[in-house]
């Protein structure tokens, strides 16, 4: 933008000599205006380093994803087929596994306390699990929200449904606390769906992309960025269903792990920041 600036100044200052004018003094001496390039304010991007590759069910639609107590823990979706399960890091082999109800279509995973709550899609339904034995405690019918993502923080369940809101759930009555309206670059950002809280940010898969957002809980700004897309391509899976869903975080060790519906791997990554922008 300063090159060009320069340029129709420069243009429009040989015109006028070209046709006999007579510049100013002023003119011939004033400096061409330089465009200003705001500094940047938006999120930090990253790229992903894999440090080591499991197997994971390639039949599983995942749709929640965590690591509790030395285990990864998977909610998988479509009706007939959705499960809570605990699954091995190392074999990707389902160690306990506990069926959703058939007519339902599982969704987000958080733990809170001993319990796993699960969502439903369309179903207007959240289930409490036993987060030892995987047993049916409780569930809640009838409710309002549709259900995408879930994780915990310190304030309560966080809940995403597909738009640019986050909902803070009482984590018993799963009433709404509180609403964040997510934006990156003072833009609505739609679309999140799997969560997982990291060091205080709020991670959320963007649905149908190969990007990961960090997103601040106390205003909703996008602080961060992750760019999976070489990640995503390099993973043999097809169809349009097949993509990346499924953040875990082991804060014990401090590992992050992600994977994807149908996907026949999952990831252990390192982030590694770039100097790329995004305006």
């Amino acid at each position: 933008m300063r090159d060009r600036t320069a340029m129709n100044f420069r243009s429009f200052f040989l015109t006028l000599l070209a046709l006999g004018c007579t510049v100013p003094l002023s003119a011939q001496e004033a400096t061409p205006p330089v465009a200003v390039e705001e500094a940047y304010s938006g999120p930090t991007v990253y790229r992903a380093e894999v440090l080591a590759t499991y197997p994971h069910d390639a039949s599983a639609f995942t749709q929640g994803l965590l690591w509790h107590d030395g285990a990864l823990y998977e909610s998988t979706g479509r009706e007939g087929q959705s499960v809570v399960r605990k699954v091995d890091l190392a074999s990707g082999e389902a160690l306990q596994e506990t069926a959703i109800p058939a007519d339902q279509f599982g969704e987000g995973l958080a733990l809170v306390g001993g319990d796993f709550v699960s969502l439903t899609w369309r179903d207007g339904v959240i289930h409490r699990w036993d987060a030892d034995t995987l047993e049916h405690k409780t569930s809640r019918a009838e409710y309002p929200l549709e259900g995408w993502g879930l994780t915990t923080s310190d304030e309560g369940l966080v809940h995403s449904d597909g738009s640019a809101k986050l909902r803070i759930l009482d984590p018993d009555t799963y009433e709404v606390r509180r609403t964040i309206d997510v934006t990156m670059n003072g833009r609505p950002l739609r679309r999140l769906n799997e969560l997982e809280m990291i060091d205080g940010l709020v991670y959320a898969n963007i649905w149908e992309t190969a990007f990961i957002v960090a997103i601040d809980p106390a205003d909703g700004v996008v602080k961060r960025l992750i760019d999976l897309r070489a990640l995503a391509q390099s993973v043999p899976a097809s169809g349009s269903d097949a993509v990346l869903n499924g953040i875990a975080w082991d804060a014990d060790n401090r590992r992050m792990f992600v994977t994807g519906k149908l996907w026949p791997s999952l990831f252990e990554i390192r982030l590694v920041e770039t100097d790329a922008e995004v305006r």
